[in-house]
C-alpha cells in the first residue's frame, strides 16, 4: 500500500522543519558540551626527538576522535574555525592552520593531545573551546544534506500528486512508510502521527552521519554518531519529549505503582531509575556500536604496517587478509549504520508509547 501523496508531504515538510530545530540543538551542545578549563601540564616533545614509526593505536584514537582540522591525505588537512574564550583576554577566532597540527602556538595558546591550552605554563586564566570542530562541521554538512533531501521530496509531492513516486523517492518513501507503520504506530498507537516527524528526523540524523562516517574521504571520514556529546543529546532529546509528553498514568504507575504499599521504598526507586537510564542506555548504545565499527576496520587495516614494520615481506603477505577483512567489516558497517539508526528510532518510540499509553 503506497502512503498517500499530502502524508508524504506533511511527513516531509515537518520533517524539516524539526531537522532546523534539532539540528541546531545538537550542534549547540555538542561544541558546548566539551567546554572545559584547560591548563599546560607537560612539556611539548621537542619536533626532533619525536618518534616517526607507525603507532596503530594513536592512528586508531586520531580517527575516532573530534579534530580542529580534517585530514585529507598525508600532511594536506582543511583547517576549521578556532574559536575560544577566557575571561581576561575574550574571545578569539583563527584558524588552526596557524597551530601547525600542534607543532606551533598562536598568541599563547597551542594544541596538547587535541586540546586548545595556554602556551604559558604560569598562565592560569580559564581557556573555553567553542570552536568549530570536524564532528561540528560533519553535522551540518549532513544536516544541509538532509534538509534539501526532504526540500527535493516535499517539491516532488507537490508536481507529482497522487502518482507513483519514481527515482530516489522509491528509495526513501518505504522508509518514511516503514517508519510510520512498523514502528511508529504500533509503538505509540492513534497518537503516532504527532510523534512522527520527531522519530523521522532523529532516524535519517543518524542514518546519514552513520554513512557520511563510512566514507574514508572528504566529505567523509568524521565519527559524528560516535561522538559521546552527539549521542548524549540525541537521547536527552528523547528523554524531554517522553518527560513532557507523559500522561498521569505513567506517573501513576511510577509514584503509585499497582503493588502492597509496603513495597513502594522498593519499587519506586527502582522505577525513577529506569527513567533515567532509558536515555543512557539509547547514548552509549549508539555511541559504543558506531565506535566499536571504526576501531576493529582500522584495527584491520593497520596489521598491514604492523607486520611491514616487522618484515616487509610479511606485510605484503597480510595486506591480502587485512583487505579482504576490512572490506567484510565495512560492508558489515552499512548494515550497522541502518540497524543502530533503526534502533535508536524504535526505542524511542517505544518509549514515547509507554509514556502517552491510556489506562485500559
Amino acid at each position: 500500500m503506497r502512503i498517500p501523496s499530502f502524508t508524504a508531504l506533511r511527513a516531509s515538510q515537518a520533517t524539516l522543519a524539526n531537522s532546523i530545530f534539532y539540528v541546531l540543538l545538537v550542534v549547540f551542545f555538542t561544541f558546548v558540551s566539551p567546554l572545559q578549563a584547560s591548563h599546560i601540564d607537560e612539556e611539548l616533545a621537542e619536533d626532533s626527538e619525536m618518534d616517526e614509526k607507525f603507532e596503530p593505536g594513536r592512528m586508531i584514537l586520531e580517527h575516532v576522535s573530534d579534530a580542529h582540522d580534517w585530514h585529507l591525505w598525508g600532511h594536506t588537512a582543511i583547517p576549521l574555525p578556532v574559536i575560544i574564550y577566557s575571561p581576561e583576554q575574550g574571545l578569539k577566532i583563527f584558524s588552526s592552520s596557524r597551530l601547525e597540527h600542534g607543532h606551533a602556538a598562536y598568541e599563547g595558546i597551542r594544541l596538547h593531545e587535541g586540546h586548545l591550552i595556554w602556551e604559558d605554563e604560569a598562565c592560569t586564566d580559564g581557556l573555553y573551546d567553542l570552536s568549530i570542530t570536524k564532528n561540528v562541521m560533519a553535522m551540518l554538512l549532513a544536516s544541509v544534506f538532509l534538509m534539501l533531501m526532504m526540500i527535493r521530496t516535499s517539491s516532488t509531492y507537490r508536481k507529482r500528486a497522487g502518482k507513483a513516486p519514481r527515482g530516489f523517492l522509491n528509495l526513501l518513501e518505504p522508509l518514511i512508510l516503514f517508519l510510520r507503520d512498523d514502528v511508529a504506530k504500533p509503538s505509540i498507537g492513534k497518537k503516532a502521527d504527532r510523534y512522527l516527524p520527531m522519530l523521522l528526523t532523529v532516524f535519517f540524523f543518524i542514518f546519514v552521519n552513520n554513512l557520511f562516517g563510512l566514507i574514508p574521504v572528504f566529505p567523509g571520514g568524521a565519527n559524528v554518531t560516535g561522538n559521546i556529546a552527539v549521542t548524549m543529546v540525541l537521547s536527552v532529546i528523547v528523554f524531554l519529549t517522553v518527560t513532557f509528553s507523559s500522561n498521569q498514568y505513567y506517573w501513576k504507575h511510577i509514584f503509585m505503582p499497582d503493588v502492597p504499599v509496603w513495597m513502594y521504598p522498593i519499587i519506586i526507586p527502582i522505577e525513577i531509575l529506569g527513567v533515567v537510564l532509558k536515555p543512557f542506555v539509547l547514548m552509549l548504545r549508539l555511541f559504543a556500536n558506531i565506535t566499536a565499527g571504526h576501531i576493529i576496520i582500522l584495527g584491520f587495516f593497520s596489521l598491514i604496517f604492523i607486520f611491514g614494520a616487522m618484515n616487509p615481506t610479511l606485510g605484503y603477505a597480510v595486506s591480502p587478509v587485512s583487505v579482504a577483512f576490512t572490506v567484510f567489516m565495512s560492508l558489515l558497517e552499512l548494515l550497522v549504520a541502518f540497524l543502530q539508526a533503526f534502533v535508536f528510532t524504535l526505542l524511542s518510540a517505544i518509549y514515547i508509547g509507554m509514556a502517552v499509553e491510556e489506562h485500559h
